[in-house]
């Protein structure tokens, strides 16, 4: 049995948005590219829908309630619940509960974890309140699709 003992830039806070996400294992930290995500978001945050093209996206719910569409299915999962958006179905997700919610955010390729860390700022400034212009829109699209993430609907309502 193995275990990473130091990964380079594990434990790193990031900004994304409203979100406080904390990079708990970089893709860099093995072959397989696997990055594990700590995601932290208040109640409303939702993702426009879209399509991961290089992995399956898996959600562990730490904390909270999340509703999910996924392929056209949605349902509502809860604090311990893991949800599955397999690589190339539309996918995306709204917290519902009052004090927010904590998930774990796992992907492989390490192009979720680049896209997170060109669109965010350190955790030592002060929380930015999310732009919503049309050209920080643009900007988040136009990312999204550099790391093989379309956007391809509205985020829920």
């Amino acid at each position: 049995m193995s275990a990473q003992t130091k990964a380079e830039n594990a434990n790193q806070i990031l900004w994304f948005g409203d979100n406080l996400m904390t990079i708990r294992v970089p893709a860099s930290a093995g072959d397989d590219q696997i990055s594990v995500i700590e995601c932290r978001m208040p109640q409303g945050e939702t993702t426009p829908l879209h399509v991961t093209l290089s992995g399956d996206e898996v959600i562990h719910i730490l904390e909270g309630t999340m509703r999910f569409h996924v392929d056209g299915k949605a349902f509502a999962a809860h604090t311990g619940q893991t949800v599955m958006a397999p690589k190339g179905l539309p996918h995306n997700f709204q917290v519902e509960s009052t004090d927010g919610a904590t998930c774990l955010i796992v992907t492989q390729s390490g192009e979720f974890e680049q896209m997170v860390r060109q669109m965010s700022l350190p955790a030592e400034s002060l929380p930015p309140r999310a732009e919503r212009t049309p050209e920080a829109t643009q900007r988040f699209f136009e990312t999204c699709a550099q790391h093989n993430i379309e956007v391809v609907g509205a985020a829920l309502p």
